[in-house]
């Protein structure tokens, strides 16, 4: 799941950590035992009974060091009863009659001010003034448990120039509940969680992700948009729906084969495949040969290996997350795989489709990903380099959605080089064959290269993947993560709520901030198709080069000169 932090965009790092590992170690664990002992005394000063149990000081470190460095920097201290509840929660997720456990309560409302005490200079709609609808007034409840200034609005203040982020409603008076989930850790779990928060009419305002060393979550979030009077509703609701996230019947300290567990369920001996007449692809397992493990990701592990002495990488599904949506997004995969051939979309070579040896096998991009590229690796690419691999990656997208394929997750991390510097489209595991009425719906992909429109779950089409080759087209140039300072969630809410978006920088060709703005825009239907990308790409290309030659000319005329 994505965490309060930290990205996993890339699931390979070629960099050595500079610290020791005592050194690192020794960092981390200083502000948690400082917190541990601030929230253990207030505590008891305020004559907590549990606090005064044998044994409570024990339970209470275990609890801090079972999460992360960032929840102990960000817990609000003042509010140590809300440590207790956090605790009381994850205990709870344990037991798979309590699980998951929540609780929501009214926390304070925002102020209707700046901190300056002046007006907000944020553009004031017709909706915000409809919300707007609570009496300004000291609130009587309690803050948030984690009660920082958002990075968003840290974001916000020190930028100097570029694209203007949009405030529609930062300052708005609001009802705000906070609501703490805990559960099982698992894949997408947090997308899950915002997806049903937002089917109920709730909007994050604020989250915080952390998932513990024994493999459990706790997610924070601030949200509004529930009326003031029904805290108790809420509950009664999210009693309700809470419980669909658990799709995902096994847990990780099960001692139970989960392929057994499919097995006595009668599962089917091997995954049922669209039928289309299609050529034959499955693989002969006992030809495929495993050499070793290039990184990991959600539901499977990538391995660099051979299949009949070709160089190929082995995308296998793990055994623990062997379950029916599992094996239907990876039929999924193979469907769209098997029918797709361009030189700019990853060669599909075969699957083996029999638990327990699910995977799917293509060739081997000795190059790696353009996301490690630029950031693990710290590359970089000069602008006819940007233009050339833009132009690539547009002919493989636009040849995907010529065949109605909407990718639905393109981003750095998915586009693959060979030795020849050709880029490649890759990773069809969330892609999607585009319906006849050419609208789709459901939140899939990455927060940071993510469409408004799939953000918000409203019905969206290919253009969805024209937003997110713009972010990748900033993400060349500037060889900077998108919304660095963000946590992926805070980023989603940026870009929905805010008009957020990359800040070009001001020396950009005027051709790429043209292009960048339009495959940006919020309404999609304004964004270029494909086709009109690679004709601007490959004009704005010739024209850099002849601009190239004609400084190269006047350098040699002017040493000449001389």
């Amino acid at each position: 799941m994505v965490m309060e932090g930290g990205d996993t965009e890339s699931c390979c790092s070629s960099r050595a950590s500079e610290a020791s590992p005592a050194a690192v170690a020794s960092r981390k664990r200083r502000p948690k035992v400082e917190v541990y002992q601030e929230v253990l005394r207030r505590l008891r000063e305020s004559d907590c009974e549990e606090a005064c149990q044998p044994g409570f000081e024990d339970q209470l470190w275990s609890h801090f060091n079972r999460l992360p460095v960032r929840y102990a920097l960000d817990v609000n201290v003042e509010r140590a009863q809300e440590v207790l509840m956090h605790k009381k929660l994850l205990h709870m997720a344990h037991d798979p009659t309590t699980r998951p456990a929540f609780e929501a309560r009214l926390i304070q409302f925002h102020s209707s001010t700046d901190e300056n005490g002046g007006e907000s200079n944020s553009s004031y709609t017709k909706k915000d003034a409809e919300i707007s609808i609570y009496p300004v007034r000291k609130s009587n409840h309690p803050p948030p448990a984690f009660g920082v200034k958002s990075a968003f609005e840290a974001n916000k203040s020190n930028q100097k120039g570029g694209i203007k982020v949009m405030s529609a409603n930062q300052h708005l008076l609001r009802p705000l509940h906070e609501i703490t989930i805990s559960t099982n850790d698992k894949p997408k779990l947090l997308c899950k969680l915002t997806s049903l928060l937002s089917e109920i009419g709730l909007n994050i305002q604020e989250a915080h992700a952390f998932s513990t060393t024994d493999g459990y979550s706790l997610d924070v979030f601030v949200v509004y948009g529930w009326p003031y009077e029904e805290t108790e509703k809420l509950r009664d609701v999210l009693a309700t729906e809470i419980p669909r996230v658990e799709d995902i019947p096994w847990s990780k300290n099960s001692h139970v084969s989960p392929f057994k567990e499919l097995e006595k369920k009668n599962f089917q001996e091997s995954v049922k495949m669209p039928v289309d007449g299609a050529d034959v692809w499955e693989i002969d397992v006992k030809l495929l040969n495993y050499e070793y493990r290039i990184c990991g990701g959600s539901y499977g592990d990538l391995y660099k290996g051979t299949y009949c002495t070709q160089d190929v990488a082995i995308k296998a599904l793990k055994d623990e997350y062997l379950n029916e949506n599992a094996k239907r997004e990876f039929a999924q995969e193979v469907y769209i795989m098997r029918k797709i051939r361009h030189k700019n979309v990853v060669q599909f070579i075969g699957a083996c489709t029999k638990p327990p040896n699910l995977c799917i096998v293509t060739e081997y991009m000795t190059g790696g990903s353009v996301y490690d590229f630029l950031h693990n690796q710290k590359g970089h690419f000069d602008v006819p380099a940007v233009l050339k691999i833009a132009i690539l990656v547009s002919k493989g997208m636009n040849y995907l959605h010529e065949n109605n394929i909407i990718h639905r997750d393109l981003k750095s991390a998915n586009l693959l080089m060979d030795e020849n510097g050709i880029v490649k489209v890759s990773d069809f595991g969330v892609a999607r064959v585009q319906n006849k009425s050419g609208v789709m719906t459901a939140e899939t992909g990455t927060y940071r290269w993510m469409a408004p429109e799939v953000i918000e779950h409203r019905p969206y089409n290919h253009k969805a993947d024209v937003f997110s080759f713009g972010i990748v087209l900033w993400e060349l140039l500037t060889r900077k993560l998108p919304y660095a300072n963000l946590t992926p969630l805070q980023a989603a809410i940026g870009v929905v709520q805010k008009g957020l978006r990359p800040v070009i920088p001001k020396h950009t060709h005027p051709g790429i901030v043209g292009l960048l703005e339009q495959c940006w825009q919020q309404d999609p239907s304004l964004r270029p198709e494909f086709s009109e990308i690679i004709t601007i790409l490959m004009n704005m290309s010739k024209m850099v080069l002849e601009e190239k030659r004609s400084i190269k000319r006047r350098n040699i005329v002017e040493a000449d000169d001389v």
